[in-house]
């Protein structure tokens, strides 16, 4: 079974915008543009409204699928790299995910390098998600989910919490989260033809960008989850593509995952892109993935 018309398609649509954005010389305010444009791969949620909020000071958007339980939330991080994309980018794919979650969708607008660089990004992770029990939800209603950098802080922001004493979200998704800061996974080179979307050239740029302490360890595991303790982290369920630059880092963080015990599950998609849920609505494979996703959440949190 190959790739449907439609996943192909849309391969071709990330190509169109990655080709658009690399053009060289373009202002870093206009490639964010570009990039805010793939939000276009997604289908408009049927009975999803949004409300913007103020986070405790971030930014946010809610993603309110009709009878959402009013207990449960998802606490969403787009992606981007740290560098690019925003909540408007993200707000139609999370409101598939809230939807297939029966749960209500809060997108982080987090600060992006490098006029902000790390950790800002997880401050505003850890801010949104003290917002969120301010409102009244409990820390086991709360699911973090999120998709490529995005996809990282949704695992940083638990082991975050744990670090400090503190109660996690009830369950994790992280989808094509980029786990290894060191870039040295063989799948990012063998699939730089297959990635429409990410490259190592692309990686490097998102990296200098996010991490500009002098004399950073790219594989500390404060920013290498591949080399964190993940003891006492919540349910966690990692998807990603099988055509990624970052197919090994999920597959590895998968493993991890396993060594430390967590209640895991991983499902790599077949010829899957980086990012893959940007097609919600649009694609076969990626919806059949987030109604996954959503049973994850719907199974886990509230345990």
């Amino acid at each position: 079974m190959g790739a449907s018309p439609e996943a192909r398609q849309f391969a071709q649509f990330l190509e169109s915008v990655s080709a658009k954005s690399s053009t060289p010389g373009l202002d870093l305010a206009i490639v964010r543009d570009i990039v805010d444009s793939n939000h276009k791969a997604s289908t408009e949620p049927e009975g999803v409204t949004y409300a913007e909020v103020d986070a405790g000071g971030v930014p946010a958007l809610w993603a309110i699928p009709e009878g959402a339980d009013p207990d449960r939330a998802l606490l969403h991080f787009h992606f981007g790299g740290s560098v690019t994309a925003s909540m408007h980018s993200d707000r139609k794919a999370a409101g598939h995910i809230a939807k297939a979650a029966g749960a209500r969708s809060l997108v982080v607008d987090f600060r992006l390098a490098p006029e902000h660089p790390y950790p800002a990004q997880l401050d505003d992770a850890e801010t949104a998600y003290r917002w969120l029990l301010s409102q009244g939800y409990e820390p086991r209603n709360i699911g973090s989910t999120g998709h490529s950098i995005g996809g990282t802080l949704a695992v940083m922001l638990p082991l975050r919490l744990l670090a400090q004493g503190e109660a996690t979200p009830g369950a994790i998704v992280s989808v094509s989260p980029w786990t290894d800061l060191t870039i040295q996974n063989a799948s990012v080179d063998e699939n730089e033809d297959n990635d429409k979307m990410l490259s190592r050239n692309t990686l490097e740029l998102f990296r200098g960008a996010w991490l500009q302490e002098p004399g950073v360890d790219f594989a500390d595991p404060k920013i290498s989850l591949v080399n964190a303790d993940l003891t006492g982290l919540p349910p966690t369920i990692v998807l990603y593509g099988e055509y990624e630059t970052l197919a090994d880092d999920g597959a590895q963080l998968g493993r991890r995952l396993k060594d430390f015990k967590v209640t895991s599950e991983v499902h790599p998609l077949p010829e899957g892109q980086h990012s893959f849920v940007l097609g919600a609505g649009r694609v076969p494979e990626v919806d059949e993935a987030i109604q996954q996703m959503g049973q994850w959440l719907r199974k886990h949190l509230g345990a």
